[in-house]
């Protein structure tokens, strides 16, 4: 996806002198994963750009004389645009340049609102706003406030176009030990920024506390001297690395501004580094933190005052630095991601070669073949293919561990090279939209690079139903593996909350919950319409009483069954896996959940919330009565007369032996249960919800 970022005419986009548009513009792209496809265009006659992928806008001297400087600056921009073909153009700040734009270019339209519409030129009126929301593709707000004023004098208050996306930074992650006694302001020095009362401020407080000092950073043309303290001193404009490190090393910042402030970055920039913030309540500012205090009125004396209250108390100032700095809620990160969703939605389809929404993927797993499809009915890989192919999509599988295993038989030296080879010439050949992949450690990121290379619009995607729970030895080598892949895919699908993974807030954060689906043609069997002779069943597929996993460390899952075996003296159970009794595969599998009433969803680790593997879905999907512990939180999904929770061994004891015995109650359960996972999760629905995600389009799972 090709993207065109348009400055403001005149909007600085140097090092040095970035406003806070250019600041938003370079900040959001560094995390955005169509980094590489931005083009930023500006007219400034400054140099030491931001990034290297700007393009500075002549404008002939003669003619802007003559001729509007903006709209010459917009043509010149649209000639330019015509010779390349860029997707969505993104135009910041000015709305009076839209018209221009829509008549001439087929690109979709994205417009930032860093400031009050009422304001701007192409924005003021009810007209010029009803045509803006017509027009354009998407609007987007920095604050609350923006987007109020926008609406204020239309007779709604709300569209589907419109999007709020903040200033956004990443804080550090402590506070600086050495501190120093400095209070901060960083803006323009003028009335409007409340300067002149930060200033007659100081004198009082200065005067009363030789131990601090203040300092103020910025310009302004028309500068008016104020009157201002000796240890006051103007450190003239900063970079914003400069003004950054200002506040982490300073005690206090204050914001009082008169002005009513579209959103306030340098409130969010002070808090995000540690320092304790006062600010005004005007415009956007009071959504920048949570952890600042406010200035009840905008005087000199209420300013005295919270300056005071902050110099005197060392504790309160620290818990208000730690709290800022804790709370930051505006992270680059977070709102980045959003900023990509909102492109990608413009093209739900559009990158790719489809036919009424019909695409081309390629599924790579492990199809067991040199098992001798051992697992063919145990995989969520094989139900996604069905899944894809029910929703009309092309699908090509390939199994990556078969390949390799036949092509390591015939050569056992140049085996990855063929895989390498052949996999590359495929892609070449069929030409995918989307190829997602799961558990193919022979896909390894070097070659997905390859793959990406052959054709930039096709998305890669990756599943993962291993465990990845916090704080384990068990899931970090799981966890490690996927960040290996992040920088080269698109999106991660994992069947873990994610926030219960370490993976959340990694760099690369496009990573989506699913559950694993039930598919009819594979969970084909209502158990509760049979006689089945046992009472419970549980497999582990890891060997025969395998007791350590590769970390060396005891699988608690055998803990937990021998206990639960010692209890259950009258339930006839039907254990694989354990107690020297060989692991099941296959039809063996199924013929034996077949003769069994109930089924323990007991997973490997320490229970997560939503976490479960394939084995939640053949239970429930067969119509077998399961038990899961209560910490995996699954009553997000399913009521207490469709699955059964239970909070620890002796409450999952009473349950088994109380269903045991009654069959009514366990088959009625068993019923909701099996139809509420349908209706849920099946694999049409969950295929989908991949596709769309992968695509670019906003949706949720449930």
């Amino acid at each position: 996806m090709k993207i065109a970022t348009i400055l403001p005419y005149k909007e600085n986009y140097t090092k040095k002198g970035a406003g806070a548009v250019s600041l938003w513009i370079h900040d959001f792209m560094n995390y955005s994963k169509f980094k590489k496809d931005i083009t930023v265009f500006g007219n400034t006659s400054n140099k030491n750009f931001l990034t290297n992928n700007y393009i500075n806008i002549k404008l002939d001297t003669i003619n802007s004389k003559i001729y509007s400087s903006t709209n010459e600056y917009s043509n010149n921009i649209i000639k330019y645009l015509k010779n390349t073909n860029f997707d969505i153009i993104e135009i910041h700040n000015r709305p009076n340049m839209i018209q221009n734009f829509i008549k001439r270019v087929k690109s979709k339209i994205i417009l930032y609102f860093h400031n009050n519409p009422g304001s701007m030129k192409g924005s003021k009126t009810i007209k010029d706003k009803i045509f803006l929301l017509e027009n354009v593709d998407k609007i987007i707000f920095i604050s609350k406030w923006v987007k109020k004023k926008f609406f204020e004098d239309l007779n709604f208050n709300d569209h589907n176009k419109t999007e709020i996306i903040y200033h956004s930074i990443n804080p550090i992650k402590k506070i600086y030990k050495k501190k120093k006694k400095q209070i901060i302001f960083i803006g323009k020095l003028n009335q409007s920024k409340g300067y002149d009362l930060f200033c007659e401020a100081l004198i009082e407080v200065l005067n009363k506390y030789d131990s601090w000092k203040a300092f103020s950073a910025g310009d302004e043309k028309r500068f008016q001297p104020f009157k201002t303290h000796k240890r006051h001193f103007n450190l003239g404009l900063l970079s914003n690395k400069e003004a950054l490190k200002l506040f982490e090393v300073s005690e206090i910042a204050v914001i009082p501004s008169r002005w009513e402030e579209p959103f306030g970055r340098t409130a969010l920039e002070s808090s995000s580094r540690g320092c304790a913030t006062i600010i005004s309540d005007r415009g956007g500012l009071p959504e920048t933190t949570d952890d600042a205090f406010i200035l009840k009125k905008l005087n000199k004396t209420e300013i005295i005052k919270n300056l005071e209250k902050l110099i005197n108390n060392k504790n309160l100032r620290t818990k208000l630095q730690l709290s800022g700095l804790k709370n930051v809620k505006h992270t680059l990160e977070r709102n980045s991601k959003k900023i990509d969703y909102t492109r990608s939605s413009l093209f739900p389809f559009s990158n790719f070669n489809t036919n009424n929404g019909k695409i081309r993927i390629i599924n790579i797993y492990n199809l067991a073949q040199k098992l001798n499809h051992r697992i063919y009915n145990l995989s969520i890989g094989k139900k996604f293919t069905n899944g894809f192919i029910r929703n009309g999509h092309d699908v090509l599988e390939i199994s990556d561990r078969d390949f390799i295993k036949q092509s390591k038989s015939l050569n056992p030296f140049n085996y990855k090279d063929k895989f390498r080879s052949y996999l590359l010439e495929t892609c070449k050949n069929y030409n995918p939209d989307l190829l997602i992949f799961g558990h193919s450690n022979n896909l390894n990121p070097e070659l997905l690079n390859e793959l990406k290379s052959i054709n930039q619009r096709t998305i890669i995607s990756q599943w993962n139903e291993d465990p990845l729970m916090k704080n384990s030895k068990i899931s970090k080598n799981n966890s490690d593996n996927l960040k290996s892949y992040f920088p080269f895919t698109d999106h991660i699908f994992i069947t873990t909350s994610p926030e219960s993974t370490n993976l959340e807030k990694s760099k690369y954060n496009n990573i989506n919950f699913i559950m694993p689906p039930v598919d009819r043609g594979i969970e084909c069997f209502d158990i509760y319409n049979l006689n089945p002779k046992n009472d419970l069943f549980y497999a582990i597929s890891h060997g025969v009483n395998r007791a350590t996993l590769k970390s060396g460390k005891l699988d608690n899952r055998l803990i937990f069954i021998k206990k639960l075996i010692n209890k259950i003296e009258n339930i006839k159970y039907d254990f694989y896996g354990v107690n020297n009794k060989e692991p099941i595969w296959g039809d063996d599998f199924y013929r034996a959940i077949t003769n069994s009433k109930m089924g323990l969803n007991l997973s490997r680790g320490t229970p997560t919330k939503h976490y479960s593997s394939n084995r939640i879905a053949t239970f429930i999907g067969n119509g077998l009565l399961t038990f899961i512990d209560e910490k995996v939180k699954m009553d997000t999904f399913f009521k207490k007369d469709e699955l059964i929770f239970y909070n620890n061994l002796e409450d999952l004891v009473d349950k088994i032996n109380f269903y045991s015995r009654n069959n009514k109650s366990r088959i009625q359960i068993s019923k909701k249960g099996q139809k509420k996972y349908f209706k849920l999760f099946n694999e049409k629905k969950i295929s989908k919800y991949i596709v769309d995600i992968s695509l670019g389009k906003l949706v949720n799972l449930y």
